[in-house]
This record gives C-alpha cells, structure tokens and sequence, in this order.
C-alpha cells in the first residue's frame, strides 16, 4: 500500500521536446499558472538538440521568470536526438518528485489535466493515473480518419497481445508514484514508455481520467514509418520480459505472443520462398509464364508455411497422412481467405479511407496474418487461443 499523497510532496514533470519552439514557453507558463501554489513542483524539459533552440528558448525563459522555491524549471541538453522513450528516461533519471508526470508539449496533453492526476493518486490511493482517450468522456479532436485507425490497431495489440487491461495503454499523459519504478530495468524502446511500465510492474493500481486529445495546431508530427517500427519492436521485446522456458510458462498472454511472434516469422519466409519459385520458374529452371509461376509459388510457400507452422509454431510432431492433409487442407483455406481480407482492407484503407499505400499495407498484412494465426490455431490445431 502506498502511502497518501500529501501536499508537500513533490511533483516533477517531464516533458520531451524536439523542435518546440513554437510551444515550449507556452506550455512552462500555463504549467506555472494550472498547478496549485501548494504543491512544489520541478519541471524537467529535456531536449534532444533541437536544431530550432528549444533549449536555448528555455535557458533565456529561466533568466527572464521570477524564481519561485516551490516551482522549479530545469532543462537537459542532450547532444544528440535519441527519441522520446529515452529522453522521458532520462528525465525520470533527474527527477525528485515523489510523483512523476509525463506528458508532451504541443498542447495536446492540456496542462488543466495534471491536477485531475494528481488529485487521482491522492484520492484513489493509486500508481499509476493515465489520460485516457478511450474512457467514457474521453475523444480526440483534430486526427484523420488514418491516424485514428493506425492509434486504435496499436492500442489493439497492447491489450490483446500483452495482455493490458487498461482503456489507454498507448496515452503518453500519465502520473505514477516514483516507487512504483523502483528496481525496474526501464528499456525505453520506442515511443510510449506508459506501456513499458505496465507491462513491467505488478500488482499496481491504476486509475484512468478521460481527457480530449486535441492534435497539434504549432508544429509538426513526429509519427513517422520509422516510429512505427520502433512501436512493433517494442512490443516484440516486451512479449518476451520475464519470459522462462516456454513449457514453464504461464501467462497465457506472453504463450499466445511467443507463438504468434513464430508464425508471423513463418510468414516471413513463406514470402521467400514464393519470391524465389516464381523467379526460378519465370526464368531460372523454366520458362514458365509468370501467372502460373506466381501460382506455383504460393503453394510452396504455403506447403512450407504450413509444415513449419506445425512442426514448430504450434509443436505438433503428429504427421500422420490423414491428419496432416486435413490440417493442410483447411491452413490453406484460411491463408486464402486471408489474402482476400489484405485485398480487401487495402482497397478500402487506400480508395476509402484514403490512406497512403504503404501505411495501408502494414496494417492489411498485420490483420491478415493476425486473422490467419487465430484461425489456425483454433481450427487447424485445435489449441485454445490464450494458451
């Protein structure tokens, strides 16, 4: 049990910046004017070099401000630009306060929000406090249809894949208790540390707040392909924490994440294969036309997906003829329908919901393969999907 938050306890609040200049000293003022008098407050910004001098906008904002004992400004130089995980770290490094807060500059984290965290860790007597988008009273305001969809399918692994409970697991506006941490090994990769902590910790009491998220109007985004990716790693890493052998395993959420980690990597080398036999019988070994080459090569990988699959994915050693082609048969019917679904959904993300192609694909193939894994699991080799 944690012990009550009192207000003399104080409160340090990280904010990562990069290319912020338009909105640092905005923010450090409404944060200075929101937070009540009585509570000391250390607000850490920590800037990745910003080649528009963030920092130095808050060096000169130190030297211009009345200093207040209770409410303190502080700013990292960092040399290099590391990302947003690391530098909230680095943050949490240099923090005093017994409760932390993070939260982004752009103002679509609204400072009015902080004390509604801090009043939840006092009255709840919890954690972790997250902004939640995704509660009841919560919304976003500003985002395109396709920033929605890439938010909710990332939100979608969190839960599914890792097993969170919680409505916002990827909120990057959020408060713990500074204990709450302790004796963690804190990784920071890739950009929502919230998820990392909840993966991490145990037996922690959390409390969601809804807010509105509204899209930066200074600026510019930093999501880009590359965060993305960083977001996939993540999880990848995080499936594994705490993982022993897999027969000694008993969270039924990192089982199902380790298998389908395999069968997505099955995937990967089904694509091979169907890439090198098209090629070999276009014109390598024959000179086959390439359509019924291209339909040559989807069976073979689909022959060898399904071999590894069994013998591998899901450990089925049983390769009795009669068992085996009815597992065959209905693995290749579900890799069918799931390459309608990516038609599918690439069609309607790309043409409808007017997605860039590349983007649209990720998220086709993610779904499709996701789709393909549960299907087979449940169907073809008759395992429970949490197991």
């Amino acid at each position: 049990m944690l012990k009550q938050h009192s207000e003399n306890e104080q409160v340090s609040i990280i904010i990562p910046t990069y290319n912020e200049s338009e909105n640092i000293l905005k923010i450090l003022h409404s944060i200075r004017e929101i937070l009540p008098k009585n509570i000391p407050t250390q607000t850490i910004v920590v800037d990745d070099n910003s080649p528009d001098g963030t920092g130095m906008l808050v060096e000169d904002y130190l030297k211009q401000v009345k200093k207040m004992a209770d409410n303190t400004i502080e700013v990292i130089h960092r040399k290099t630009k590391d990302g947003l995980g690391s530098a909230i770290l680095k943050g949490i490094q240099h923090a005093k306060g017994d409760t932390i807060v993070v939260m982004d500059c752009d103002f679509s984290h609204p400072p009015q929000i902080i004390p509604k965290l801090l009043e939840s860790i006092k009255k709840y007597q919890c954690d972790i406090a997250v902004a939640s988008r995704y509660i009841k009273g919560g919304q976003i305001q500003g985002w395109s249809l396709k920033r929605k969809m890439m938010s909710k399918f990332a939100t979608l692994i969190a839960k599914k894949g890792l097993g969170i409970r919680t409505k916002d697991p990827m909120s990057g506006f959020f408060a713990f208790k500074r204990n709450v941490i302790d004796g963690l090994s804190i990784d920071a990769i890739g950009y929502k540390i919230l998820l990392e902590i909840l993966v991490k910790t145990k037996n922690v009491s959390i409390k969601e707040i809804p807010y509105t998220f509204q899209d930066r109007e200074l600026g510019s985004s930093k999501l880009t392909i590359k965060t993305i990716l960083e977001y996939y790693k993540s999880v990848l890493k995080l499936y594994r924490y705490g993982k022993p052998l897999e027969n000694q395993e008993k969270r039924s959420s990192v089982k199902f994440l380790s298998k389908a980690a395999r069968f997505y990597t099955v995937g990967a080398s089904g694509f091979a294969v169907n890439y090198l036999i098209s090629l070999l019988l276009t014109g390598g070994i024959s000179d086959m036309w390439y359509l019924h080459a291209n339909v040559m090569g989807i069976i073979a990988s689909i022959t060898t997906n399904f071999i590894l699959n069994k013998a591998w994915t899901f450990g089925d050693g049983d390769f009795k003829i009669k068992k085996t082609i009815s597992q065959y048969g209905k693995f290749a019917m579900f890799s069918s329908l799931g390459a309608l679904v990516q038609l599918g959904m690439v069609y309607l993300l790309v043409d409808s919901a007017d997605i860039v192609y590349p983007v649209a694909l990720i998220l086709a193939v993610m779904t499709a393969a996701f789709g393909n894994f549960v299907l087979n699991k449940k169907f073809t080799f008759k395992e429970k999907l949490l197991d």
